[in-house]
């Protein structure tokens, strides 16, 4: 692995973009725009010849992908090629960024500068240049996560410490308790259908969407992730959970919207829609996992769960439809939510897992032990984050940051719990635009 100083690379990260060529007039602005979005899809693509998992999504030209591989070997001369092109696309738009623009089109040059500059970002790394983990979220994901003590994680470990049944190790009452409220294997497909039919019924009263959109749900085992969802164009997904670990029945709501309704499914879609379709804009034919639609799109798919399910709406859905279906037994069931409530103190608890293993300063076994002791993780979990991690480093910070950021822009712009119809008015602009990670933090 090659180092490189901070100072260094965030100066060619920021400051590459010098070339000096004469300016297009405000005419060619939406022509140039498009030309320049086309050639981001076909670097999008290049890149993703030496990293599988760039690519997380493509539905443009066929014809620009056809001659195209996978799990190429990079080398010096693909670096000098992809770091040329990129540090050309930066200075096309370079040129354009002295005009005045509709808000939309605004938006746009902000959301292809930021992914250019994150694409530049994953060149390096395929080259072996790494960046310290807050500067690496900061160049691919334009944000950065506040940093926790263990203090701040310990203080929820003593609050569950009084309420749960039993006396003697935390991390082990808590698996317990929660073992209660796992969803039978024979049961999933149900319970998973139900909640994804109520979670689309309540957004398309919020959110109209394409007639045809749709998606099919898959169950898989030997993944790193807990759910994932590919998008395939045409309004069409495809979502697969992982059925490695106890599946507890507060995940069926937490998939059906994160993966679903109004998550990662509605987002492609309404991009898809309004921006593809409507205006032939073909940097959203492709989505490139290691950049700040990432953010956008994890934060949002995270936040879509309190918008269908807003205050205790819930857990009172859960209590009286997903539980009978499971055949669990809602006595417990109150505790089960302040277990979970209290659980979301944890949220930050990866990112410092990621923080400290991506940064050198735990081994791969310290970090499993540090996951057990302050997120009480069984070692089973600890060891698939850890294999989340090592495949998507800092990728973490998304879900979590990613989920503030989004719920900060939207109250603070009025979308209240006590104004719903706002709320999801403002949720709909984020799913349906060109959005940055700080462009919504302003």
């Amino acid at each position: 692995m090659k180092n490189i100083s901070v100072v260094i690379i965030t100066i060619m990260l920021l400051f590459s973009c010098n070339e000096k060529k004469d300016k297009y007039i405000p005419g060619d602005l939406e022509l140039k725009m498009n030309s320049i979005a086309d050639d981001y899809v076909k670097l999008v693509l290049n890149i993703g010849q030496y990293d599988p998992d760039f690519v997380d999504a493509y539905y443009g030209p066929k014809e620009w992908r056809e001659n195209l591989k996978s799990n190429l070997p990079f080398d010096s001369t693909a670096y000098k090629n992809l770091s040329a092109k990129t540090d050309s696309l930066l200075n096309e738009l370079e040129l354009l960024s002295e005009y005045k623009a509709t808000e939309l089109e605004t938006l746009r040059f902000r959301y292809l500068y930021k992914q250019l500059l994150a694409c530049k970002t994953k060149v390096a790394m395929l080259n072996g240049i790494m960046l310290p983990f807050d500067e690496e979220t900061k160049a691919l994901y334009d944000a950065t996560a506040p940093a926790h003590n263990n203090e701040f994680f310990q203080s929820t470990i003593n609050d569950l410490d009084k309420i749960l049944p039993g006396k003697g190790d935390v991390a082990k009452r808590l698996n317990d308790f929660k073992m209660k409220f796992v969803i039978p294997t024979d049961k999933l497909k149900d319970v998973f259908n139900t909640a994804i039919n109520e979670c689309r019924a309540i957004t398309l009263k919020h959110i109209p969407l394409p007639e045809n959109e749709s998606f099919t749900v898959e169950y898989v085992k030997n993944k790193s992730w807990g759910a994932y969802n590919w998008y395939k164009g045409n309004f069409r997904s495809v979502i697969q959970v992982n059925t490695d670990l106890p599946i507890f029945i507060d995940r069926a709501i937490d998939l059906a919207a994160h993966e679903g309704y109004p998550g990662h499914h509605v987002y492609n879609t309404l991009l898809e829609s309004n921006l593809v379709d409507k205006r032939g804009w073909k940097e959203f034919t492709v989505y490139a996992l290691f950049t700040p639609q990432s953010l956008i799109a994890e934060g949002t798919a995270n936040y879509g769960i309190d918008m269908v399910f807003p205050g205790d709406e819930r857990i009172k859905f859960e209590k009286e439809v997903l539980f009978p279906l499971a055949g669990l037994n809602p006595g417990e069931a109150d505790l089960y939510y302040k277990v979970l409530e209290l659980q979301k103190k944890f949220n930050y608890a990866g990112n410092e897992a990621a923080r400290n293993y991506l940064n050198g300063n735990w081994t791969r076994e310290q970090t499993i032990a540090w996951l057990q002791k302050y997120e009480l993780q069984t070692k089973e979990r600890a060891e698939k984050n850890i294999s989340f991690i090592e495949t998507y480093r800092s990728y973490v910070i998304n879900y979590n940051l990613g989920m503030d950021i989004v719920k900060n822009y939207i109250e603070h712009n009025g979308g209240t719990e006590n104004n719903q119809e706002k709320r999801w008015e403002l949720f709909q602009y984020i799913l349906s635009t060109p959005q940055t990670p700080g462009g919504l933090a302003k």
